[in-house]
C-alpha cells in the first residue's frame, strides 16, 4: 500500500502544479482576468472569439498539456528501463519502478486526472 501511495502522492504533484496550473492560466487569459501588462494584447485578441471558439481553445490546452504530461512519463519510463540515470524519488521510492507503466497512470477513471484533477479526466 506504501508504493501505491508514493506514486499518487507524485501524481497529485504533477496534476495539480502541472496540469491544473496550465488549465487556469487559460481560463484566466479566456476570461480577460490575468491582470499582466504582458497579457493584455493576447487577452484582446481573445476577447474577440465567441464561447464555442474559447471552449475549443480550452480543449486544444488539456489535449496538449496531457500530451505534454504522457510523453514526460513515458520517457522517464524509457530511462528507468535503460539507462536509469533520472530518477523520481517519493518517500524514498522510485515511482517510476512502482508502475508498470507510468505514462498511463493519468488515465481511467481511477487514473491521476479523475482523481485529483479539479477538471477531471478528458479521456
Amino acid at each position: 500500500m506504501e508504493s501505491k501511495q508514493s506514486l499518487d502522492i507524485f501524481g497529485e504533484f504533477l496534476v495539480k502544479n502541472l496540469r491544473d496550473k496550465g488549465i487556469e492560466n487559460t481560463e484566466t487569459l479566456l476570461n480577460h482576468k490575468s491582470k499582466a501588462p504582458s497579457n493584455l494584447k493576447l487577452q484582446t485578441e481573445i476577447s474577440q472569439f465567441n464561447e464555442s471558439q474559447k471552449e475549443l481553445i480550452k480543449e486544444i490546452v488539456i489535449k496538449s498539456i496531457d500530451v505534454a504530461i504522457h510523453d514526460f512519463l513515458f520517457s522517464l519510463q524509457e530511462l528507468a528501463d535503460f539507462q536509469n540515470n533520472i530518477q523520481i524519488s517519493v518517500n524514498g521510492e522510485n515511482i517510476v519502478e512502482l508502475s508498470d507503466g507510468i505514462h498511463g497512470e493519468s488515465y481511467s477513471e481511477n487514473g491521476w486526472n479523475a482523481k485529483f484533477s479539479k477538471y477531471g479526466s478528458k479521456e
